[in-house]
């Protein structure tokens, strides 16, 4: 008779933590791509939060290494990742990434038919991206002028809603053409973004194909990473995580649990998944991110830690009700989403929320916790604000009181 694993909140969280250097920070030395790996991606849409998530995970990392690894060495690439947002990615894990997000389905469209594009015009749209960019750095306007010149004037018509503005058609695939592996940021020229194409080398041959034996392995390695760094996992958690159709991810699910791929244990009473034979929660330095060791049987992920706006580990983090306890879940979260406010997390779950305010050198910190903090515990969040200061180069100073702007502030 087969004995089923049981595993704990407590346990799960304490090992995502240390997977992802919020128990112990990555030495220096580590290459912030590594961290970024181990994440399985930086939400960037606001570069700074991006910085911060990264910095955090290190023992001595600012915004001027993430910014040296992409825009001078190249080992992270600026792109659209899970959920079409922007992400900073690892440039040698772009394949996994690109040939494993073009795999998975796209829902319906939300815009009127006459404003989609068809899945021939998709097509062209992202050929004629990656074109326009071959070794060019872009403007948005100048890159429209090229998509538009190499399809035709229907990819131009401003029909798009989107920030009380209406954009020209041809956006709405702005991110598969990421996907694909035909464009990525550059960097600004002025205030301005502009666009290029990552190197043939980091995207590899095939990548973005989205079908075949090649697609299929690389959802397999990229569900094995996923239940690695965020496991136990259900099929649902994977699909909101990617913003998939669950429907689509319970059949992956079963396909690989099929091939011995990944292994169903028990977590907290509810079926959920690990990769094959990652049963162990107490793993140590023996991991493949340099973890340390287990903080207890089934003991949290003790200490307090600061997390910028999307940080991957609360995004990722599931079952949600569990990561956002009590006050929490009302008042860290934006309308359910996750993300939307910086979070104070205490043992491993978010116990309050927070805000910085930069003017010129100096940047000031206001943490609004949900919980009565130990004497420790308020020592290590002074630890955490100093650290800000230092991933942000500013001078900061802490602020314990109500944080009253709102989300995205």
């Amino acid at each position: 008779m087969t004995t089923t694993v049981r595993i704990t909140w407590d346990a799960a969280s304490a090992r995502r933590a240390r997977r992802q250097f919020l128990t112990r920070p990555a030495a220096t030395g580590t290459p912030v791509a590594e961290v970024v790996g181990a994440m399985l991606g930086a939400h960037a849409q606001v570069l700074s939060a991006a910085e911060l998530s990264v910095g955090m995970r290190t023992d001595a990392a600012t915004r001027a290494d993430v910014r040296a690894a992409l825009w001078d060495d190249r080992s992270l690439i600026k792109t659209y990742g899970p959920r079409g947002t922007v992400h900073l990615l690892p440039a040698r894990e772009l394949p996994l990434f690109s040939a494993a997000l073009t795999a998975v389905p796209t829902g319906p469209s939300p815009f009127p038919p006459d404003v989609r594009l068809t899945e021939e015009q998709a097509r062209q749209v992202v050929t004629a991206i990656g074109d326009a960019l071959d070794g060019r750095y872009l403007t948005l306007d100048e890159l429209s002028d090229e998509v538009v010149a190499r399809t035709g004037p229907w990819a131009g018509d401003r029909v798009m809603p989107a920030f009380q503005d209406l954009w020209p058609r041809w956006r709405q695939v702005m991110h598969r053409a990421g996907w694909a592996g035909a464009l990525c940021f550059g960097p600004n020229r002025g205030r301005k973004a502009t666009y290029t194409r990552p190197p043939r080398g980091d995207v590899g041959a095939g990548a973005g194909a989205g079908n075949g034996a090649g697609a299929g392995e690389a959802l397999a390695a990229f569900v094995h990473r996923y239940l690695y760094a965020y496991g136990p996992a259900t099929p649902q958690h994977f699909a909101r995580w990617l913003a998939a159709p669950p429907g689509w991810a319970t059949a992956l699910f079963g396909e690989l649990a099929a091939e011995g791929r990944i292994e169903e244990i028990d977590f907290e009473g509810m079926p959920a998944w690990v990769a094959a034979g990652d049963t162990d929660f107490q793993d140590g330095p023996s991991g493949p991110n340099g973890a340390e060791g287990a903080e207890g049987p089934d003991g949290p992920a003790r200490g307090v830690r600061l997390l910028p706006y999307f940080d991957a580990y609360v995004i990722a983090g599931q079952p949600r009700e569990r990561l956002f306890p009590g006050k929490a879940y009302q008042r860290a979260l934006g309308g359910g989403q996750a993300g939307n406010y910086p979070v104070l997390l205490v043992d491993g779950v978010v116990a309050g929320v927070w805000h910085q305010r930069r003017s010129g050198r100096r940047t000031t910190v206001t943490v609004e916790p949900l919980v009565r903090l130990t004497a420790q515990q308020r020592r290590e969040l002074d630890e955490q604000v100093e650290r800000v200061g230092e991933v942000l180069e500013a001078t900061p100073e802490l602020v314990v009181g109500e944080v009253t702007v709102g989300p995205h502030a």
